[in-house]
């Protein structure tokens, strides 16, 4: 306490003239109107810059949060694109039987026994993560997502990206995944040019991450560099549509009946950040059981066997 009266003592000249300059100055802001609306002017302006910038530091800080919310929202957005196979196979509107009004019933609805029944159905929910780990250079390559049982992810569901088709889960803990990558030797993925509907079967040679092989387009059809490679819609882990990448170049083989096709990847796998697990179709267990018993699919890897 002796000091600072001791400091106020000292200093009582400064002080005094620092406590008149401030009483004149709020008189001549509360008597001047000009005076007032300038000052409040730029002391808002100020103010501004420095909510601005704390602003701009509390989100650099949230960007994380940010970017979780806008994945699950892609994730949302992206489930309401992939159509069931019902939907497929249903016309987009049907009467109601008996209706005289000429009613139609919403494009996405049928009525079956008197009951509305949605044909665009969650077939495919989607499940956000991030990439944590991954290998390129390998012949046999996996991912690491940071989402897993936890977060309803199981082994066998099918791994997506904005630009396309990412792998197939392997493994799974409570909250981490490991995905066999597209770039791995033992991938078979059912495959189909978009131009003319002619499947085939993609794989991946173990060279380079940009490029795959499209096997078993017959040497008949006709090619066009920049074709668009897309999956078949052949089994129950990825929507038929997606996409896979773009001919890059094809030859014939002298001893084939095939096109040797190549195509670069829609996806860059060395720039992957965020991804969508792709949940498993209803009675996809059972279509898979079926296929393996007919040698249709492997159980090792549970992709196709063989040709589509």
């Amino acid at each position: 306490m002796r000091n600072l009266l001791a400091f106020l003592f000292r200093y009582r000249g400064i002080l005094v003239f620092a406590l008149l300059e401030i009483v004149s100055l709020i008189m001549l802001i509360r008597n001047s109107a000009y005076q007032r609306a300038a000052f409040f002017n730029s002391s808002n302006a100020y103010v501004g810059r420095v909510l601005e910038f704390r602003t701009q530091v509390y989100d650099y800080f949230r960007l994380v949060d940010v970017n979780k919310a806008l994945v699950a929202e892609n994730a949302q957005l992206r489930q309401q694109i992939y159509r069931s196979d019902l939907s497929s196979r249903l016309p987009d509107s049907l009467g109601v039987p008996g209706d005289t009004t000429g009613t139609r019933l919403r494009p996405d609805t049928l009525t079956l026994g008197m009951q509305a029944v949605l044909t665009r159905s969650s077939d495919y929910p989607l499940i956000p993560a991030r990439v944590i780990n991954q290998t390129l250079r390998r012949v046999d390559n996996y991912l690491t997502l940071n989402a897993g049982s936890n977060q309803g992810v199981q082994p066998g569901m099918g791994v997506l990206t904005a630009g396309g088709v990412v792998g197939r889960v392997r493994q799974v803990s409570a909250h981490y995944a490991t995905v066999t990558s597209v770039l791995h030797s033992k991938t078979n993925l059912s495959a189909k040019l978009l131009r003319d509907g002619t499947f085939g079967t993609i794989k991946w040679l173990g060279e380079d991450p940009t490029h795959a092989l499209l096997d078993y387009i017959p040497r008949q059809n006709k090619l066009l560099r920049g074709d668009t490679v897309v999956t078949s819609g052949y089994n129950a882990v990825f929507p038929a549509g997606v996409m896979v990448g773009t001919v890059d170049g094809f030859r014939q083989e002298p001893d084939k009946n095939f096109w040797t096709v190549r195509v670069k990847l829609a996806v860059d796998f060395s720039k992957l950040t965020y991804v969508y697990v792709v949940g498993p179709q209803p009675r996809a267990a059972e279509r898979d059981t079926l296929e393996t018993r007919s040698g249709l699919r492997t159980p090792a890897t549970g992709e196709e066997g063989g040709q589509p």
